[in-house]
């Protein structure tokens, strides 16, 4: 906390310094007048002029003289002589007598400018001997709420400047680290593992300036953990591919040597090498959407074909379980995609449908289109009527690996990687996927996807398709 404090302190007094220095230079620009200089330039004349009606006729003449400047120059003056007394037989204020003295500072100096009462100080030597001096004290200004030399509100608008100089300099200061980080966290959040907040060669050595530089850190961490989790994926998936390679040719060479005993065992082998073949081909399809190596090469795809396809495969499938497979297409759409990707992403929601689902239902996919203030879109819903999810596991259905139950993973043969690949997938193509518990019971998969900018699509009224 010492270095943001110190921070803060410091500025706090620049703005009171910087408020001192703008009032002084506003005062100073303003204060001078051409009738501040002419009284000024005549101060010797009026002094001269005084003495010589005070010494031709008396007091009475002096005071006519006065009177005359006052009532021309609204000013009011003190003739003193070498003994500070007035030559009116007047009692002048106590600042007139320092004034004499050269205690005071005059309002023709940069500092008399703001030391009321204003006033100008003139002497001279007459031909008696006698010394004298003119104070001429100047008329008041007129009074102002928080004002600088009349001007009203002056006081209040300098300090607002000056500290709204100050505080929009800190909090610049003080933020742009935040800001930095802040986005450089929203990076981090959509998948982009080398996004750091930090400046190269900052010397900031405060609290903020730390926390980036944890975050650069721990943004570093986790990229080379990731990084080495999904080559150590590729390359165990590849190095996997060779032992299995040679377990099918040891396969085909036991099915010809072996007898009708052992053709249960070696189905079952299999079975298993394939399921162990497909997971690690999913594996690879996973780690390389993950890293984003292969560039994604779009071109029109139309769903409703799409999906008829898949449809008629995932059929054939759900015929071990007695299920069918509905289709109702609301909408035809266009989505600027790759096939081979999007037939990957709502192929395995299907599968993963008809594996859940309970026997003799139906899986029904519907197409459809929507609007939202991201424009249209294509939304595929595929529901089952299986046991559902439970709610806390929703969001993780997507994640790589994850499996609600490891006993019935085991039994349907999933390996908790074909939702991840969907998950992955539609956000390539701006799309989002999601997973909903229906009410009736089941489970109801969502993707939504952005429409192609000119999406040719028709209306198909006809009723849902039973494949």
């Amino acid at each position: 906390m010492k270095s943001l404090f110190l921070k803060i302190f410091v500025s706090y007094w620049i703005a009171h310094a910087l408020f001192f220095i703008l009032a002084i230079l506003v005062a100073s620009a303003l204060r001078p007048s051409h009738d501040l200089f002419d009284l000024q330039a005549q101060q010797p004349k009026f002094l001269s002029e005084a003495v010589q009606a005070y010494q031709a006729g008396g007091e009475a003449a002096a005071w006519r003289y006065l009177r005359s400047i006052h009532d021309a120059h609204h000013v009011r003056l003190f003739v003193l002589d070498d003994q500070g007394k007035d030559i009116l037989g007047r009692r002048p204020p106590d600042w007139v007598a320092r004034a004499q003295r050269g205690e005071m500072r005059t309002a023709d100096t940069f500092w008399g400018r703001f030391r009321p009462p204003q006033f100008l100080r003139a002497s001279m030597s007459a031909a008696d001997g006698h010394h004298y001096t003119l104070i001429t004290e100047l008329p008041p200004e007129p009074p102002g709420p928080f004002g600088i030399h009349g001007v009203p509100g002056l006081g209040i608008l300098i300090g607002i400047i000056s500290s709204g100089l100050v505080c929009y300099v800190l909090a610049r200061y003080l933020t742009a680290p935040i800001v930095r980080l802040r986005a450089a966290t929203q990076k981090l959040a959509s998948g982009d593992l080398t996004a750091r907040a930090g400046i190269p060669g900052s010397t900031r050595r405060d609290e903020t300036a730390e926390l980036v530089r944890d975050f650069d850190r721990m943004a570093e961490r986790l990229q080379t953990l990731v990084s080495a989790q999904r080559r150590l994926l590729t390359d165990i998936s590849h190095e996997l591919r060779s032992p299995l390679a040679r377990l099918s040719v040891a396969l085909e060479l036991a099915r010809q040597r072996s007898g009708d005993d052992a053709s249960s065992a070696l189905d079952r082998i299999d079975r298993e090498a394939s399921r162990l073949n497909e997971m690690i081909q999913r594996l690879l399809t996973l780690v390389r959407l993950e890293s984003g190596g292969d560039s994604l090469e779009k071109s029109p795809v139309h769903l409703e074909q799409l999906i008829q396809e898949i449809a008629k495969d995932a059929a054939f499938e759900a015929q071990n379980r007695h299920c069918q497979v509905e289709v109702e297409i609301v909408a035809g759409c266009v989505v600027s995609g790759n096939p081979s990707l999007l037939h990957s992403a709502i192929e395995n929601v299907v599968r993963n449908a008809i594996r859940y689902t309970e026997e003799g239902t139906s899986v029904r996919i519907r197409l459809e289109t929507e609007e939202d203030s991201g424009g249209s879109q294509a939304v595929v819903r595929v529901t089952d009527s299986g046991p559902g999810v439970p709610e806390d596991a929703l969001e993780k259905l997507f994640r790589p690996f994850y499996r609600i139950d490891d006993a019935r993973g085991r039994q349907t043969g999933g390996a908790g990687l074909g939702l991840a690949i969907t998950a992955r997938a539609v956000s390539l193509h701006g799309g989002s996927v999601r997973a909903i518990n229906r009410p009736e019971g089941g489970l109801l998969v969502e993707i939504r996807l952005p429409l192609a900018s000119h999406p040719k699509s028709s209306i198909i009224e006809s009723p849902a398709a039973v494949v």
